[in-house]
C-alpha cells in the first residue's frame, strides 16, 4: 500500500498522486503544470496503460488536464468524479485539446523555416474525446465500491462546481486503512456554491496549501460594494473595466455580483452599461452552471432559481463567440466590462484586450483570483512596467486592482479549519499543491497545532501506509532555466526594423478611417505578426 506524490509537490499546479493498494493502481487527479516548473518531475513510475483508475477531486485543468495524454499513451480505465465535473471536464478538456494543437501548428509553422523537428501537441483533440468517454460521473456521498478492497466517496468542498474531497476505504488482507484527499477546499461565504463539508475519519490526509501561510482579509468583503466603486471610477475616465477571469467559476460569481447590481440599480448613472463575455469556454461553463444548479448551488442561490430567476443573466450581457466579435469589442468606444479568458493571462482572448487595454490610463484592469508564480497575470499585479503581447512591448499604465477576498481557495485558517473535523488523530498529513516554501511552513503549522507529523514530499515522494513510512523524500532537483543568447543586429535586420516603423507611420495615418476599416487593417497586422513570430 504505497503512495507516490508525482505532481503538485512543492508546487501549485499539476495535481497527481498515486496510490498502489489492493493490487490496483489508482491516480487521484491528472493535472497539467502551468506557469514556473521549480524541480525536475520523474513522473509517473509505472506504465500509463498500467493505471486503472483515475478518481478526479475538481475539473480545473491543472487537477485534469493531462487525463487525455494519459489515454494517449494507453490508459483504459474509469475516469470517476461527480456529475458536475463529468460535465465540465466534457468541455474544458476538448478546449485543452484545441489549444495543444493550436500551440503546435503555430510552432510547426515557425520551426519549419528554421528547420526546427515537428513539434507534437502534448495531445490532440481525440485524445480528449476518447478521455470524455471513460468518465463515470457520481453523486456527492455516494460509497461506491470500486473493485474489491476499495471504496470512495465524494464530498463537496465548495471550491468550484462540483469540487470533491475523495475519501478512501483500502483494505489489503487483515490491513485496512483510509485516506482522504482534500482537493483544494473551498472558501467560506462564496456565491453560488456551498460551503466545504468536512470529513470526520481517516488515517491519512493529502491537503493542499495554496494559502498555506495567508489569510484572506479579515473584514467582511463587500464584493459588490467594491466591484461597483471600481466599474463607476473607471466609467467616469472613459475607461473599460478587464477582468481576467477563470472561466470556470470565477466568471460565474462574476456574472453573480453584476446582476445584483443592475437589479439594485447601484450604478445609476451607468444602468444600461454593457458586459462582454468574451470566452467561448465560459460562456459553455455557465451552460454547465445552469444544468447542475440543483445539486451543486447555496440556499441564496437557489431561492433565486426557485423564483423563476437565472442569477447568472441579465439585461446587458452580451456573448461573444467568434473570433471577429473579439476583435470588434476594443472599438465599441463605450466603457465596458470585458470579462475573458485565461484567468493568469496565459493564453486566450484576454491577451489581446490586454494589448488594448494595458497602455491607457484611463482603464482599469481588474484581477479576480490567484495569480501563480511566474505568470504574465502574477507580474502584472506585483507592478511590472512593460510587458511583450504578440512580439510588441506594451507599458502598462492602466490602474492595476484586485479584488480581494474573491479566491476559491480556503486561507490558513480555513484549511486548519478543515483539518479540525477530523475526530480522531491522524497518522500522518501530507502537504501538497503550494508554493515551494509555503508546503513546509504549513506542514510545520499543522504539526505544531494538532501534533500528528506532516509532511511536504518533493516530486517522487513516496511512502508506506502500512508501515507508516516515508520512503522518499522525492526529487529536490531544481530546474534548469536557459539563458537566452544576444545577437547583434545585422544589415538585414536593420532595414526590418525600417519597414516596421513604416507601417508605424502609415497606421498613425488612418485616424478618420471607419473602425471596421481600423479592425481590418489591426487584424492584418496581427496575422503578419503571428505568421513572423519566433519563440
Amino acid at each position: 500500500m504505497k503512495l507516490t506524490f508525482v505532481g503538485a509537490a512543492h508546487e501549485v499546479t499539476g495535481s497527481c498522486h498515486l496510490l498502489q493498494a489492493a493490487g490496483k493502481n489508482i491516480l487521484v487527479d491528472c493535472g497539467m503544470e502551468q506557469g514556473i516548473d521549480l524541480y525536475e518531475n520523474p513522473g509517473l513510475p509505472i506504465a500509463e496503460n498500467e493505471v486503472d483508475y483515475v478518481l478526479l477531486t475538481h475539473a480545473h485543468i491543472d487537477h485534469s488536464g493531462m487525463i487525455p495524454k494519459l489515454v494517449k499513451e494507453g490508459f483504459k480505465g474509469e475516469v470517476v468524479s461527480t456529475f458536475a465535473t463529468s460535465d465540465l471536464c466534457n468541455i474544458m478538456l476538448r478546449d485543452s485539446a484545441h489549444i495543444q494543437e493550436f500551440e503546435a501548428e503555430w510552432r510547426n509553422r515557425k520551426g519549419k523555416r528554421a528547420g526546427y523537428p515537428e513539434y507534437e501537441p502534448v495531445y490532440v483533440m481525440q485524445d480528449a474525446l476518447d478521455a470524455i468517454e471513460l468518465f463515470r460521473p457520481c453523486g456527492y456521498g455516494q460509497r461506491i465500491q470500486l473493485c474489491e478492497g476499495i471504496e470512495v466517496r465524494f464530498t463537496d468542498v465548495g471550491h468550484l462546481l462540483g469540487s470533491s474531497s475523495i475519501e478512501i476505504w483500502v483494505t489489503e488482507g487483515e490491513e485496512q486503512r483510509k485516506i482522504v484527499f482534500s482537493g483544494d477546499v473551498g472558501n467560506q461565504n462564496q456565491p453560488i456554491l456551498r460551503e466545504p463539508s468536512y470529513t470526520e475519519e481517516a488515517d491519512y490526509v493529502v491537503i493542499e496549501s495554496t494559502y498555506g501561510n495567508r489569510l484572506h482579509s479579515t473584514e467582511k468583503v463587500d464584493y459588490i460594494g467594491t466591484f461597483t466603486r471600481i466599474v463607476k471610477e473607471t466609467f467616469d475616465k472613459g475607461g473599460n473595466v478587464v477582468i481576467p477571469s477563470f472561466a470556470v467559476g470565477r466568471t460565474q460569481e462574476l456574472l453573480y455580483f453584476i446582476r445584483e447590481i443592475k437589479e439594485q440599480n447601484l450604478l445609476p448613472e451607468y444602468a444600461d452599461f454593457e458586459v462582454y463575455l468574451d470566452s467561448p469556454l465560459a460562456i459553455e461553463a455557465t451552460k454547465v452552471f445552469t444544468k447542475n444548479m440543483k445539486g451543486c448551488f447555496d440556499e441564496a442561490a437557489l431561492k433565486l432559481v426557485n423564483s423563476g430567476i437565472n442569477p447568472l443573466v441579465f439585461p446587458g450581457l452580451k456573448i461573444s463567440t467568434g473570433s471577429e466579435d473579439s476583435k470588434q469589442i476594443n472599438f465599441i468606444e463605450r466603457p465596458k466590462v470585458i470579462i475573458s479568458a485565461s484567468g493568469m493571462c496565459e493564453a486566450g482572448r484576454i491577451r489581446h484586450h490586454l494589448k488594448h487595454n494595458l497602455w491607457r490610463e484611463e482603464c482599469t484592469i481588474l484581477f479576480v483570483g490567484y495569480q501563480a508564480g511566474g505568470t504574465l497575470g502574477r507580474r502584472i499585479l506585483e507592478g511590472e512596467k512593460e510587458v511583450k503581447l504578440f512580439g510588441e512591448t506594451i507599458e502598462v499604465r492602466a490602474r492595476i486592482e484586485s479584488l480581494k477576498g474573491i479566491s476559491g481557495h480556503a486561507d490558513l485558517d480555513g484549511l486548519l479549519k478543515w483539518l479540525e473535523g477530523f475526530k480522531k488523530p491522524l497518522k500522518r498529513v501530507f502537504v501538497v499543491h503550494g508554493e515551494d516554501t509555503v508546503t513546509e511552513e504549513f506542514a510545520q503549522t499543522v504539526e505544531e497545532k494538532f501534533g500528528f507529523p506532516a509532511f511536504a514530499p518533493f516530486p517522487g515522494g513516496e511512502a508506506d501506509l502500512i508501515a507508516d513510512e516515508i520512503l522518499s523524500e522525492g526529487v529536490r532537483i531544481p530546474v534548469k532555466t536557459k539563458k537566452p543568447v544576444q545577437k547583434k543586429a545585422d544589415a538585414a535586420t536593420e532595414r526590418l526594423l525600417s519597414a516596421a516603423r513604416w507601417l508605424v507611420e502609415v497606421a498613425a495615418r488612418c485616424e478618420g478611417m471607419a473602425n471596421k476599416d481600423k479592425a481590418k487593417f489591426e487584424a492584418q497586422i496581427l496575422n503578419l505578426a503571428d505568421k513572423w513570430e519566433i519563440k
